[in-house]
């Protein structure tokens, strides 16, 4: 059985060493000093390790079925759903009015990394229903808020987000799922959505369906899209239940991973809807639940790669194979532990660099947007819209990989499934998938978000980059290792930048064709930026004497590794930027 330990103190280390929360003067931020952060991690994590972390194997091997038209959940998980709901953990950062807790996002994301890391397709029940809660509470009719949000928020409904037909996936301008209007002034919604992640199960007493559809007069493309709430039950004037909606599963689909999360194709036969946000605008209420969707992906492809790193160090400490080659490091035995190897050293290292400022990003990400939530801050919501596509495409792409290498350090024990090394990496390669593609990612990184608000808030971001090294400049036992690589890295970034406004007007293909390098070239540089903001962090704490000296020297080897190991590939991302469209669109389609 594989293990997971909830990695609470690195947690406390972002929120508090790094973020100072207590100290931001946001609204609820007062309270969030380290004791009651550590309060709620711990009993988040205990809820982590001990509930969810068992059922992972077991959704894996069990998955979900659809029996008579209800889908049944693996064995456990509405125990565990119930324990989940029980403890308030779906309402941690929802509106007090409708009941929920009101703690700001930032905590949210630090709880959901310890659910995620012990189950992801478990957690994807309440996830979505986060986000279904979160676009209801911006765009629904005070009537919908009330009729809808608190059973959301305590998760006796849960709640699901229907884009994808199976033929319009990204392109949902092509979309054929009709809204017809009715005198009532509901709409009859007709048509079939696939890919549906926990489009249906046993958990919970309704879902709330929130489905894209075009109703009469909408006009060709996505601006003819509106946004309805369909529920699974009619829900009464009074708040209860009524009849069954003209809304079924027609399958289940068969995935590579998240056996446990229930993905299904949705048919919709004249089913009862209600018109969320305007009409013909649903593509923008939609997109309030899409961007706190991208942002939790993010923190899947990191989240969901902690347990495979814990793993396979594990293995490595206990496992011997070979000798070190500076001699024998256990000489009793017949063998060398592998952690001895410097390959499987640059291996863990390459994981732990990852994941450690990954969680940096993800925390700062979630911060930025309470911010913009709780204080009004502009500047705050410019940041976090164009740090989206990087948190969610970078994060999973470079988790996808940390699986990889985490099942690698197995050798042939990660391929067989005796060690569970395997669904590690099959759960993580959904997450470079859904939420929009990262190839679209990267697309709305260069083709919207760098030119956004005419490139106000990247240019921002190098601004707000040049300030810390500049304040940083003189400091002797960081410059060398932390604040130049940044600058240098920083300058590469904004080079790739300039190109892409000097040359994508004239040949778009240009741009797009460097997107992708662009979107991990941006990453590596923010993950640098996290780092050399622990390294302040973390030498701070050790020039007051703090007790625990080891992990704060810990963070800064960890960061230097980073720093000289992975942020050198903002060169390689820059060169192939700039070699343009030229090699990439020269060959006909019928060479290939």
């Amino acid at each position: 059985m594989p293990i997971y330990t909830p990695p609470i103190r690195d947690l406390q280390f972002v929120l508090h060493d790094v973020l100072d929360l207590s100290a931001t003067g946001l609204p609820g931020h007062e309270d969030l000093d380290r004791e009651f952060t550590e309060a709620i991690l711990d009993a988040a994590g205990k809820l982590s390790s001990e509930v969810l972390a068992p059922l992972n194997r077991v959704g894996d091997q069990q998955g979900c079925r659809l029996e008579n038209g209800i889908v049944r959940t693996p064995e456990g998980f509405k125990d565990a759903f119930d324990a989940v709901k029980e403890g308030g953990w779906t309402s941690l950062d929802c509106d007090p009015e409708y009941g929920g807790q009101g703690m700001p996002y930032v905590m949210g994301v630090a709880t959901g990394e310890l659910f995620v890391g012990a189950n992801l397709a478990f957690n994807m029940y309440q996830g979505l229903t986060h986000g279904a809660y979160s676009a209801i509470h911006a765009h629904g009719t005070e009537d919908q808020k009330r009729t809808y949000l608190p059973k959301m928020v305590s998760c006796d409904w849960t709640g699901t987000m229907n884009l994808t037909e199976p033929h319009a996936g990204t392109d949902l301008g092509i979309l054929r799922t009709k809204a017809e209007p009715q005198d009532d002034g509901s709409y009859l919604i007709t048509g079939q959505k696939i890919f549906i992640s926990s489009g249906d199960h046993d958990l919970a007493e309704n879902v709330i369906h929130l489905v894209l559809a075009k109703a009469p007069g909408g006009g060709e493309g996505t601006k003819g899209i509106s946004l309805f709430i369909v529920p699974k039950f009619i829900v009464t004037a009074d708040g209860s239940l009524g009849d069954r909606n003209g809304v079924s599963v027609g399958a289940l689909e068969h995935k590579m991973g998240i056996h446990g999360n229930a993905t299904c194709v949705m048919n919709y036969d004249g089913a009862r809807g209600w018109l969320l946000g305007d009409l013909h605008k649903g593509m923008r209420a939609m997109f309030t639940m899409m961007n706190e969707a991208r942002i939790g992906v993010g923190l899947q492809g990191y989240a969901g790669a902690v347990p495979a790193y814990q793993n396979a160090l594990a293995y490595a400490k206990d496992r011997l194979q070979g000798r070190a080659v500076s001699g024998a490091g256990n000489a009793a035995g017949a063998a060398d532990p592998l952690i001895v190897h410097p390959d499987i050293r640059r291996s863990l290292m390459d994981q732990k660099s990852f994941l450690e400022g990954a969680r940096a990003l993800a925390l700062w990400g979630a911060h930025l947007i309470d911010r913009s939530h709780l204080a009004g801050d502009a500047d705050a919501e410019g940041l976090v819209s164009l740090m989206t596509p990087v948190i969610k495409g970078f994060l999973t792409d470079k988790g996808f990989e940390t699986t990889v290498l985490a099942q690698q350090i197995f050798g042939g024990h990660g391929y067989v499934e005796e060690w569970g090394m395997s669904q590690f990496v099959r759960d993580a390669r959904i997450t470079m998938i859904y939420e929009g593609a990262n190839g679209v990612q990267a697309l709305d990184l260069v083709g919207r978000k760098l030119a956004q608000d005419g490139g106000k808030h990247v240019m921002a971001f190098f601004e707000m980059i040049k300030s810390f090294c500049k304040q940083h400049a003189d400091n002797e036992a960081l410059a060398a290792d932390f604040i130049a690589p940044l600058k240098s890295a920083s300058k590469d970034l904004q080079t790739a930048a300039m190109f892409f406004m000097e040359r994508g007007m004239k040949n778009p293909d240009d741009a797009l064709s460097g997107s992708y390098d662009c979107m991990h070239l941006f990453g590596h540089v923010t993950l640098a930026f996290m780092w050399a903001r622990m390294a302040v962090a973390a030498q701070a704490a050790l020039g007051a004497g703090a007790e625990d000296a080891d992990f704060y020297r810990t963070k800064l080897v960890t960061g230097r590794y980073y720093m000289k190991r992975q942020l050198p590939m903002t060169a390689t991302h820059l060169a192939r930027i700039r070699s343009g469209a030229a090699t990439v669109m020269e060959l006909e389609a019928e060479a290939f």
